[in-house]
């Protein structure tokens, strides 16, 4: 199985412009790839398109039997269609990418260390069927915690219950760990005058904004935060 992040876009020069202002890389004129090394982004222009998760495989029939009886499929014109409690899009292709998507021992974008996809589900427990069933095993937490994560072939879901991060949330969002680099990092993103979702002071007890959140033209999320 392999993995990419699909976000739509109303203005696709402006995502482009986004994305390569952070340092990310062209890996696809068709369709329109970003990666940071770690993370791959498809950039989607179509007014159907949606924020959501692209899985790759020759064939998904076997999962989408077990899909059924706990989820709304629907056929596209190269696989399927789920969503799962989060409301994420789950686009299950029938087939291997068309480019390539290896990756990289490191991030190499203004961001810094990519660790993974972050999630809010008001079902934790239907949502790790859902990912169990695709192919991820549990890494870290547990589902009755309402707080774990997820991997398959080095792509990390992390999931939690509702009401567990105080700052806004949007389902999905890229997650970046930086430690004590953060705050260098956050100053990169400002001269580059990303603008910034939401500065965060709550974890600092000096309030220093020490985290913040940013948005594509499409409304993905990423979350920059110091761990």
């Amino acid at each position: 199985m392999q993995a990419l992040i699909q976000t739509p876009t109303p203005y696709l020069e402006a995502s482009i412009d986004f994305y390569s202002k952070l340092g990310f890389k062209q890996i696809s004129e068709t369709p329109l790839i970003f990666s940071d090394g770690k993370a791959s982004l498809e950039i989607n222009p179509n007014r159907y398109a949606r924020a959501g998760l692209r899985f790759f495989k020759d064939s998904w029939s076997l999962e989408i039997s077990k899909l059924k009886p706990i989820a709304e499929i629907h056929p596209t014109k190269d696989g399927h269609l789920l969503a799962d409690p989060s409301g994420v899009w789950i686009f299950l292709v029938d087939g291997k990418p068309g480019f390539d998507l290896h990756e990289e021992e490191l991030s190499f974008s203004t961001l810094g260390n990519y660790m993974g996809i972050s999630l809010e589900s008001t079902d934790a427990k239907k949502s790790f069927e859902i990912y169990q069933i695709l192919g991820f095993q549990l890494a870290f937490g547990s589902v009755d915690s309402g707080y774990f994560s997820m991997t398959a072939n080095g792509f990390s879901i992390s999931i939690m219950k509702p009401n567990s991060c105080p700052h806004l949330f949007f389902n999905p969002s890229l997650t970046y760990f930086n430690g004590k680099n953060n705050m260098n990092i956050i100053a990169k993103i400002r001269s580059l005058e990303i603008p910034i979702t939401e500065e965060i002071t709550y974890f600092n007890k000096e309030g220093i904004v020490d985290n913040i959140i940013i948005k594509d033209p499409g409304g993905l999320g990423f979350f920059i935060f110091n761990d």
